[in-house]
Formats: C-alpha cells, structure tokens, sequence
C-alpha cells in the first residue's frame, strides 16, 4: 500500500492521494486531487481523477465506471465529518456491456479527467469533506503468466483512490426535491402511442411487484432467489422482502411520472433523490412489455433506485452478470437494480 499527500506546487497547496490495492499494484492505479484545502460557498467542488496502467498489459474499465465522459453513476466515496453524503446523479439502465463499451489503458499510460461535484452529491452544509474515486477493478484484455498469478480470485473487486479531505463552507440550505403529491402515472413529453405503451408497462410492473411480493411474504427461498441473490440469509432475505413491498406500494399508491424525452441509447434513468420520476430512452421502446429486459422490468428496475423506495445501486448489468454477482457477493445483489429487475420478471420462470 502506498500513499501520497500533500505538496506544494508554486506557493499553492495541492492535495493529492492515491492508494494501490494489491490488485492495483500490478495494474490500475487511481489517483485524485484538488487544488484547493478549503472552499466557500460559491465555489464547485471540481476534483481531477487519473488512473494510470501500471502493469505490462492493456487493462479495460467500462467507459461509465470512469471519469472520462458524463457521470452517470456514483463513482465517487463523499463523507461529510464521517457521515456519507448522498449521491444526486443519475443511475442508468444498460443492456450488458459489449466490446465497444470499454475504456482501454495501454501499458504505462495514464488517462485525467476532472469532474465537478457539486451537481451529484450534496455538499451544501458546511463540514470537513472526504472524497475518492472508488470503481470496478478492470478487465485484463492480455494476461501474462505473472498477470494471471496477481489478479485477485474476486474479479469483483474495486478499485480506490485514497481519500482527499477539504473544508466546504456551504450555503446550509439542502436541496431538497418537491415531496410528490397524489398517485396515480402521469407523462411528461410523451405521444399518445407511447402513453399507451408506458401504461401497458405499468400494468406489466405491477404483475411482478406482486409476484415478488407474494414469493418473499410466504418465505419461499426457492431457485428464483438463489439465481438472483444468493445463499439464503435472514437478514439479505428480510432486506429484498422490503425493497419489494416498496416497490409495490410506489407502484399501487405514489405519483410516477414517466418522461419521454429521453434519445440516449439505454433503457431509462432516474435521479435517486426525485421521486417518482423515471426518464425512459431509446432501449426502452424497443424491449418487450413483460418478460427479460423487458417496458415492466425496467420501471422495477428505476423504482428500486429511489432512495426511499430501495436505494440500490448498478453493481451488475444483464442476466449473465447479475447471476454471477449473486454467487460472488450476494450483499452487492441485494443492492443490485438489475438483480430486482430479473426476479420480478422471472424469465424464464423459476420456484
């Protein structure tokens, strides 16, 4: 493990910080740094990340587990005097990843970008803040004898930076959403045919959410929870049990408005602190109404995303990957959209 702190570059103190984990040492180092030690209120919160390909052979990260595009998923480890601040961006449906969507490190090469924070995560209240950079371990696209020997057995593994700490002094005012009123779907943007799509899709939901609700009420830990969570245990188990009666219960009573002017390439995406809103994308109109990535598990998908419906997270994207991540680490299938997603369309069906 190594680590760096601060530095003094022409009169002006740079914080600078990273941290190699073992599986870091023989490929990807991550880095980040600010340029200032504290912050007032006005200023952005604007951090450089860089990650450096320190092995022998080229290394892929998926292009949204890094910094260098839009950030469309939480990518960064904010405290605020030791409490997490919560992630205000936006969380995205994916079909599974492809060749195209890789991010390739060659050899020795390093890749910077900056990003600015202010808009993803809460830094409004004044307090002593910590931030890394925490993604996905990458892929080895060429694995040497040594390499293979060094990567570790969890190819699930993540990959840091160590943290960098700075004074925001905030305007205290927390930007809260507008609490949703009444029930019922509303749309926003969409046309008459695609209205009619969206309800379609709603009822098609509600049928999983049932379902799911239904299987987990009567204790049932058949083959359909192990495939998508794992080995069975009482508290994972209690965990998925109410992330889907509140799945239900947003889908039965709360507001959900579904807009349509979403032209990306994915399904749909949410912002996890405005509920009920759920933005549908081009995938989204040519998926099926029911069944595997399907208009219904999509909307389960975005719901389980709210904070205060399940608050999870994209841990595994399509069924291969979310079936796997049950096996490896089934606390991160409890936090997995996808994972929801594939139980309550149960396709193909299982006990």
């Amino acid at each position: 493990m190594r680590w760096n702190h601060m530095v003094k570059l022409g009169g002006t103190v740079v914080a600078t910080a990273f941290c190699m984990s073992a599986y870091a040492a023989s490929g990807v180092v991550a880095s980040i740094s600010l340029d200032k030690q504290s912050l007032g209120p006005s200023d952005d919160v604007v951090v450089k990340v860089t990650l450096t390909n320190t092995s022998s052979v080229p290394q892929r990260l998926l292009k949204w587990q890094t910094p260098f595009g839009p950030i469309e998923e939480s990518l960064f480890d904010v405290t605020r005097d030791g409490v997490p601040v919560a992630y205000e961006g936006k969380h995205v449906k994916r079909h599974a990843p492809s060749a195209k969507d890789y991010f390739v490190i060659q050899p020795g090469k390093s890749h910077t970008a900056t990003v600015e924070l202010s808009s993803i995560y809460d830094l409004t209240t004044s307090g002593d803040y910590a931030i890394r950079f925490v993604t996905k371990a990458p892929d080895i696209l060429e694995k040497t004898k040594s390499a293979a020997k060094s990567a570790p057995a969890d190819s699930d593994d993540l990959l840091t930076s160590e943290a960098v700490q700075v004074w925001i002094e905030g305007s205290n005012q927390k930007r809260v959403a507008p609490a949703p009123e009444g029930e019922g779907l509303t749309f926003s943007s969409c046309s008459a045919s695609q209205q009619t799509s969206i309800t379609s899709a709603m009822s098609a939901a509600k049928t999983m959410a049932n379902g799911s609700v239904n299987y987990l009420n009567a204790g049932t830990r058949g083959t359909r929870y192990t495939k998508w969570f794992g080995t069975y245990d009482a508290g994972r188990y209690s965990t998925v049990k109410s992330h889907f009666a509140n799945i239900k219960n947003a889908l039965d009573t709360k507001p959900i408005n579904v807009d349509c002017s979403c032209k990306e390439s994915y399904f749909a995406y949410v912002y996890p602190t405005q509920p009920y809103k759920i933005y549908v994308c081009n995938a989204f109109w040519s998926a099926p109404t029911s069944g595997t990535d399907s208009k219904g598990g999509t909307l389960v998908h975005e719901l389980s995303h709210f904070n205060i419906v399940a608050g999870t997270d994209d841990w595994a994207y399509g069924q291969s990957a979310a079936a796997s991540l049950a096996t490896s680490n089934p606390t991160r299938a409890v936090d997995n959209a996808d994972s929801h997603e594939y139980f309550g369309e149960n396709t193909p069906a299982l006990q």
